[in-house]
């Protein structure tokens, strides 16, 4: 399932990939969710897949890797289509949603994209939510199956996650306004569903702030290739920003003005 044809170069760093997340304590068969920039990496044999293949060799068949293939550049706006359209977030994002065997939640603006034995139990709830990471979504349920966050390459900034640690709060400034979504799901079936935006109006994200919590959740930092990587503890994610936030609502983002 996790194979591709692979020239020795290759070979050699998807197992190189596997090696560095291993020395940054990502175990078989764990459930991990990697945010990813490919240019951090350097020049990698192979591409996109030979990173998805050296992250799936880390965590094994029995692992669980999940990538956000969020879609709120999709034009236009109000209409998805889960099969195909692409993610804005990155080559690597986008060449997973397109692997054989990977499943995608239907959510219209923040679906994930996810291959392995928890996949079912974390995507089919999600489009019961109306928000971007509420409740039912797997960003929220992948906290409570112990999780590891693999932001490789990219800073702690584009942490998704935190967004569901956010909606547990609303802080004044989450919310936006509402959009009639049309969208269509793997069976091609379509159907019309209103949901609530994330606004940030006046707002930058911080989430590099997770660094000042007295509960640090960076369990392990290092490089991968030539990217340099931080493995988060979702758990401890979710316990010290909820009480950041109960403390200072406004403890995540900084004022553009």
């Amino acid at each position: 399932m996790y194979s591709f044809s692979m020239a020795n170069s290759t070979t050699e760093a998807v197992r190189g990939i596997a090696a560095a997340l291993e020395r940054l304590g990502i175990h078989r068969d764990d459930l991990i969710l990697v945010h990813s920039s490919f240019k951090a990496l350097g020049t990698v044999p192979g591409g996109p897949d030979t990173v998805i293949a050296g992250v799936l060799a880390a965590v094994g068949g029995g692992g669980t890797l999940l990538m956000p293939a969020l879609s709120y550049m999709q034009q236009p706006h109000e209409v998805h289509d889960t099969r195909l359209t692409p993610s804005n977030i990155g080559v690597i994002s986008e060449r997973f949603r397109m692997w054989t065997g990977v499943a995608r939640s239907l959510h219209p603006t923040h679906s994930v994209c996810g291959i392995g034995p928890l996949v079912d139990e974390l995507f089919r709830r999600h489009v019961s939510d109306d928000t971007p990471c509420g409740p039912n979504s797997p960003f929220s349920l992948m906290i409570d199956c112990g999780a590891k966050i693999v932001m490789l390459g990219c800073g702690l900034r584009p942490n998704t996650a935190m967004h569901a640690v956010e909606e547990h709060v609303a802080p004044p400034y989450l919310f936006g306004g509402e959009c009639l979504y049309r969208i269509t799901d793997g069976t091609g079936e379509v159907f019309e569903k209103r949901y609530r935006h994330h606004g940030f109006k006046g707002f930058i994200q911080r989430y590099d702030r997770i660094t000042e919590l007295a509960k640090c959740p960076v369990v392990a930092s290092g490089t991968v290739l030539a990217a340099k990587t931080v493995v988060i503890d979702a758990k401890r994610l979710r316990e010290a920003g909820l009480a950041a936030l109960r403390d200072d609502p406004l403890f995540f983002v900084e004022a553009t003005a």
